[in-house]
């Protein structure tokens, strides 16, 4: 039976969501962010040396990176679901998102987030107003336009096709998912951008993505 190393408002969300998908039994070992500094539990460390989440174990395989995850679950369990004909247009589009999920988007929301925290950490003063002007004049001149380039250029792409890799939904969308999610709630993600809302519907829909939360228990981008 697989194995989700499952922390709670991480990305392994997708991985139990992408499981219920398939069908495929699961066992999840849950562990708790530290309150404060919102770090994963050292005990992570003995399950894999980057002491992150997500990690499945699945008989002698034990492997990490929500990319990687996607794509040997497809591969061990999917049987040709979830994942375009090979060698198609749709293929190489399902192979795109399935990458620029953690390689383009996600970079852009995390500075968006520490520079956020940075912002609002409760330094005292003056260090909390330089602290300020800092995370002000990167956000503006660097975060906030590349962000609306790349929601910009989602929402085009959405425009074209009902989901990422084409006309049927695939592990690119729960790739996709979480950036999505996570620009929904700290990216400025609104009705403005109606194909991209309309995608969060669609997948907040799904029973198995229901169940996963059931499963993975209350979550916060």
């Amino acid at each position: 039976m697989v194995v989700v190393h499952h922390l709670n408002n991480s990305r392994s969300q997708r991985v139990l969501w992408l499981l219920e998908e398939l069908a495929v039994p699961y066992e999840v070992k849950r562990y708790e962010r530290d309150a404060k500094t919102l770090l994963a539990p050292p005990s992570l460390l003995k399950v894999h040396p980057l002491g992150k989440s997500p990690i499945i174990e699945d008989g002698t395989v034990t492997l990490a990176e929500s990319g990687a995850i996607v794509s040997y679950l497809i591969d061990r369990y999917g049987g040709g679901r979830l994942i375009p004909p090979a060698a198609t247009p749709d293929f190489w589009r399902y192979t795109y998102w399935l990458h620029y999920a953690e390689g383009s988007a996600m970079p852009l929301l995390l500075l968006r987030l520490i520079f956020g925290r940075l912002a609002n950490g409760g330094a005292p003063w003056p260090i909390s107003m330089v602290a300020r002007r800092i995370a002000s004049t990167v956000d503006g001149a660097f975060i906030a336009p590349n962000l609306k380039r790349h929601l910009d250029f989602m929402e085009s792409e959405l425009a074209a096709r009902q989901w990422f890799a084409g006309s049927d939904f695939t592990a690119a969308d729960v790739q996709m998912s979480f950036p999505l999610e996570a620009a929904a709630a700290r990216a400025g993600l609104n009705a403005s951008r109606p194909k991209l809302m309309a995608f969060l519907g669609r997948i907040r829909s799904r029973e198995p993505y229901q169940r996963a939360l059931q499963r993975g228990g209350p979550y916060q981008y």
